[in-house]
């Protein structure tokens, strides 16, 4: 059963069809599931510093949604895609970075969610490099999973951790208002 566990775990992200393209990235069109359910492209962007695109950043849901709020709360299986597009992402500006939406995400009060915080800002310690794909997928009661171009790094759980994750480019104070809109399918 352990050995299925695996199985489907490093198949979770099975990439189907194009939908489309975004800072030259292709973006799949949905992401399979353990469960089999194919989650679809809710809305991707670009995320920009100093005129700079730095990642393309992709929504995928169950269906399509607009209500950030209602996204960040549900308990449905969700993901988050984030292609480096640039080689000013570093290690450490990504640990800074998402750190910081963090403390955005949770309105400053990190304390409940330190030690998940910490676990998933490891995935980070490694190399990181133009290219590089990270997806952040969450599974109902068994947490939010971790890949690094498709291969799993670690999986962190609690809905708490799983609010304030999807909150760095879903919650009132996201990483980008422009991103976030994109996300929710608000813009093209």
């Amino acid at each position: 059963m352990k050995k299925l566990g695996v199985f489907l775990s490093a198949s979770l992200l099975a990439l189907t069809a194009q939908a489309a393209d975004v800072a030259g990235v292709s973006i799949p069109d949905e992401l399979k599931t353990v469960e089999s359910q194919p989650l679809k492209l809710n809305g991707a962007g670009v995320r920009e510093k100093w005129m700079m695109d730095l990642y393309v950043g992709a929504l995928y849901l169950k269906q399509q949604e607009s209500d950030a709020v209602k996204i960040i709360k549900t308990e449905d299986a969700m993901a988050i895609r984030l292609q480096i597009v640039s080689g000013m992402i570093t290690s450490e500006r990504m640990t800074s970075s998402t750190m910081e939406g963090f403390e955005h995400a949770t309105h400053g009060n990190t304390a409940p969610i330190q030690k998940e915080i910490e676990a998933f800002l490891a995935t980070f310690k490694e190399p990181i490099k133009e290219g590089d794909v990270f997806e952040m997928v969450y599974v109902p009661n068994e947490g939010v999973k971790i890949f690094k171009n498709k291969e799993l790094k670690n999986t962190v759980v609690g809905q708490e951790f799983k609010q304030a994750l999807f909150g760095i480019w879903l919650s009132d104070e996201p990483a980008q208002k422009s991103l976030k809109e994109e996300m929710l399918g608000k813009k093209s």
